[in-house]
């Protein structure tokens, strides 16, 4: 039958699985879909019978109550036909029966476990080598069966010891190098497969192969450099063989090191758009996930353990070493993947064009996978502060900006504004990216000229940050991004603070006891005091319910040990004092209190503390030396003092609280700040301290006292 022909009837097919009252196909129908895998069919034909294929086993898994239930009734509808097939002595039927069993492990491998598990199964297919071992169509396809079937654990199982020393054999001739290729990768597979079985049943951890890891990163290798283009079978095999063993630390390495492979692996991804197939057709043909997965591996830093998360390796560990102890890494191993090699790792890929090829690989599929690769890789390159603005001049921002638009659902008028959609973690990933780039490069180097595209970057940096699967460095990262952008533009702080759920997962980090996430809180909120109206009311610019314990937290921040956190709390305070509402919420604190007079006075003056008697008052004008804080916080500590005593219209209130600051030495500080700054007119904390004086004066204070 001519493939046009074909093609037809598998449309006629497709448009049947559209009815919702289709039951079953019929054998005419099955037969036709059992020979479009054939290698000798066009790429085109084998790609609708992925979708043909991929619709049966789908319309049967929708349809059924049960998982087992389904499996059971695709392996019922399939399974005659297979037999039958390699039951065959003539070689286009066993072929038909080998590539149709090869094609349904992609795309229902649990179906395809259970008829590979049958009587008898796993024999037709290693005779088939038997009965036509001059065939390169056979072989290569029995080999590509078997490294399916080698993914996955349940189809590990079946294979006799036959199947594993013909993979071994045939891994070491030369005259067919695609069948080299196709059971090198099934092999590694077999191989990785067997180490991770072992790690659960607490078995042997390594698979006995007479072929070595490091002959086969050398056969592919070569197989890389020398292909012949994207479309060779042999190609795709050695980018999948490599994609599994780039997980070893030494061969990361070795492959990082070979200029001329990463040359050629990095033609694999086209510069252009490509219709890679984003579902269950033959990817075997395209290998830029391949491509992208090498990379992203290559790429990879040691994942940061929590507590937790380190013993739960370290008990894996010990499974896999047959649970005798040896839970401890070879310490060469564990060098390779610490952070200084992945560095160095991510500088050579970068040397080689990596950043090109990566955006290259977004522009050329829509593939989720591929993209979420991707988003990963970029992250791992964006580490190093040194490759961003490369990274940026390749397009890794636009780049990252289309993975994030892809996988983030829209948001639509039936849904609430900003709600927290599900996420993966590895959903999350390239937002990181994007926020790394926008911490350290001004937002028109990552977003451009145009605002839209700034703002529209709020939403998933929202996300990052109140999303439950983010880790705290995740969040600490969202924050130091949006508070870039709050300072960039006048609309994002206002959207930044209207953003549900925001605010409240902010404040809560600003009692985080790492000093960092502390402190970028605090930055944010700083930020948005000073450039949303909605924020500057929650604080205290208008009285609320709320406002008085929020503008108590930022005055506690005035008094931690770190200066960034101060400066940035005072800072926040010093906007909101222009308000007599905030000052009035000071005052009653102070009233309560007592302590908001000496935080605020040693912003100015470090050595300022609240004198318990007179004795106390003593030693401590004998250590005050000349203003020794921060010029900074003795700015924003002189603005806050100015504000709140203006701001305070009682005039009894604001005499005592000029009793309370002549007796801390805050009037002394402040005249002594006048001194200091009173050669240079221009100085911004000359007036404020001027003003905050005067105020005190006018409340019977005598400066010429101190």
């Amino acid at each position: 039958m001519l493939s046009t022909d074909c093609e037809v009837l598998l449309d006629s097919i497709l448009k049947k699985f559209q009815d919702k009252t289709w039951k079953s196909l019929t054998l005419d129908e099955l037969g036709l879909i059992i020979t479009v895998f054939s290698p000798s069919q066009p790429l085109s034909l084998r790609s609708k019978g992925y979708i043909a294929l991929t619709a049966f086993c789908q319309r049967i898994r929708e349809t059924s109550s049960k998982p087992d239930a389904a499996t059971e009734t695709i392996v019922n509808t399939l399974s005659p036909s297979i037999t039958s097939k390699l039951a065959e002595t003539d070689e286009p039927d066993l072929l038909h029966g080998l590539t149709f069993l090869s094609s349904l492990f992609q795309v229902d491998w649990q179906a395809a476990s259970s008829i590979l598990a049958q009587d008898g199964i796993v024999e037709s297919v290693m005779d088939s080598t038997d009965l036509f071992p001059q065939s390169k169509d056979i072989s290569l396809s029995v080999a590509q069966l078997l490294g399916q079937a080698t993914g996955h654990k349940t189809a590990r199982a079946t294979l006799s010891p036959q199947s594993i020393e013909w993979l071994e054999a045939k891994s070491r001739q030369t005259e067919d190098t695609a069948t080299r290729a196709a059971s090198a990768v099934a092999l590694v597979k077999l191989s990785r497969g067997a180490e991770s079985d072992a790690s659960i049943l607490g078995g042997a951890t390594k698979l006995s192969l007479d072929t070595s890891d490091d002959a086969l990163v050398k056969l592919m290798k070569h197989l890389v450099i020398s292909g012949n283009g994207p479309s060779t079978s042999s190609l795709s095999d050695a980018v999948e063989g490599l994609a599994y063993l780039s997980i070893d630390p030494k061969f990361k390495e070795q492959l990082s090191s070979d200029t001329a492979f990463l040359a050629h692996l990095f033609s694999l991804v086209p510069h252009r758009k490509h219709n890679t197939p984003t579902d269950a057709s033959d990817t075997r043909m395209l290998p830029i996930y391949g491509a992208v997965l090498i990379i992203s591996n290559i790429c990879a830093y040691r994942p940061r353990l929590s507590q937790e998360d380190a013993q739960m390796a370290k008990l894996k560990r010990m499974a896999k070493a047959g649970g005798k102890g040896q839970a401890e890494e070879d310490p060469e191993i564990a060098k390779l993947e610490d952070d200084e090699h992945a560095q160095e790792r991510c500088c050579r890929l970068m040397k080689a064009g990596v950043a090109d090829t990566l955006t290259a690989a977004v522009k050329s599929t829509d593939s989720r996978a591929v993209r979420l690769l991707v988003g990963k890789a970029l992250l791992s390159l964006v580490e190093d502060k040194d490759n961003r603005g490369k990274v940026l001049q390749a397009g890794g921002a636009k780049a990252l900006t289309t993975i994030i638009n892809s996988v983030l659902p829209s948001s639509s008028p039936s849904t609430t504004p900003n709600a927290i959609p599900p996420l993966d973690p590895s959903e999350i990933v390239p937002i990181q990216a994007l926020a790394k780039l926008a911490i350290t490069a001004s937002p028109v180097q990552v977003f451009g000229p145009n605002s839209g595209a700034l703002l529209d970057a709020i939403r998933p940096f929202v996300l990052m940050l109140i999303h439950p699967s983010s880790n705290l460095l995740q969040q600490f990262e969202a924050i130091m991004a949006l508070t870039n952008l709050s300072s960039s533009d006048p609309a994002a702080g206002d959207r930044i603070a209207k953003a549900e759920g925001l605010l409240n997962k902010v404040e809560l980090l600003m009692f985080e006891n790492h000093t960092l996430i502390r402190r970028a809180a605090t930055e944010l909120i700083c930020n948005l005091v000073a450039g949303s109206d909605d924020v500057f009311d929650r604080y205290g610019g208008q009285k609320n319910s709320s406002a008085k314990s929020k503008i108590q937290v930022l005055v506690a921040l005035c008094d931690v040990d770190d200066l960034p956190t101060r400066s940035a709390a005072s800072g926040a305070l010093a906007s909101l004092t222009a308000s007599p509402e905030a000052c009035q919420l000071l005052l009653e604190l102070q009233q309560e209190k007592h302590r908001i007079l000496p935080i605020l006075a040693q912003l100015i003056d470090p050595t300022i503390v609240p004198p318990p008697d007179e004795s106390a008052e003593e030693v401590i004008e004998e250590i005050r030396s000349p203003t020794q804080g921060d010029p900074g916080l003795v700015h924003r500590g002189v603005v806050c003092i100015r504000n709140f005593f203006v701001g305070v219209v009682d005039m009894a209130a604001r005499k005592e609280l000029t009793l309370e600051a002549q007796q801390l030495g805050l009037v002394k500080a402040l005249a002594q700040v006048f001194r200091e700054y009173s050669a240079d007119r221009s100085a911004p904390v000359l007036r404020p301290a001027a003003e905050a004086l005067k105020s005190m004066m006018e409340c019977g204070v005598s400066i010429i006292a101190t």
